[in-house]
C-alpha cells in the first residue's frame, strides 16, 4: 500500500525556515517523482516542488524559486522540503503527492497534509 506522511509544519515569523518531511512507504522514491503541494484557505491548489529521484530532475514553482530546496534521502524513503525566508503568503496546507514516473504526471496518492503558518 503507498502511504506518505507530512511532518514538519508550525508556526514561525516571518523570514524564518521550516524543513517539511514526507515519508512514503509502500514503494521506493526511485519508483515515482514526489511533489509538493500547498492550499491555502479560499485558493487553488498550488504546486510548489517536485523530484524525480530516478535522475535528479528538480522542479520549483515561481513563488518558492530561490527559498524552498527539495531533496530526498533514499535510504530513509523520505523526501524532504527546505524552506527558507518564509513569507506570510506561504502559509498553506503543505502535501506531498506520488505523481507518477515523472513530475509532468497527475498525483496518484495524497499524504494528509502538514499546516504551515508565517506570522507577519
Amino acid at each position: 500500500e503507498v502511504r506518505l506522511v507530512e511532518s514538519g509544519g508550525g508556526l514561525v515569523q516571518a523570514g524564518g525556515s521550516l524543513r517539511l518531511s514526507c515519508a512514503a512507504s509502500g514503494f521506493t522514491l526511485d519508483e515515482y517523482a514526489i511533489g509538493w503541494f500547498r492550499q491555502a484557505p479560499g485558493k487553488d491548489s498550488e504546486g510548489v516542488s517536485c523530484i524525480e529521484s530516478s535522475d535528479g530532475r528538480i522542479y520549483y514553482g515561481d513563488s518558492v524559486k530561490g527559498r524552498f530546496t527539495i531533496s530526498a534521502d533514499n535510504a530513509k524513503n523520505t523526501v524532504y522540503l527546505q524552506m527558507n525566508s518564509l513569507k506570510p503568503e506561504d502559509s498553506a496546507v503543505y502535501y506531498c503527492a506520488v505523481l507518477g514516473y515523472s513530475c509532468g504526471g497527475a498525483p496518484r496518492s495524497w499524504g494528509q497534509g502538514t499546516q504551515v503558518t508565517i506570522s507577519s
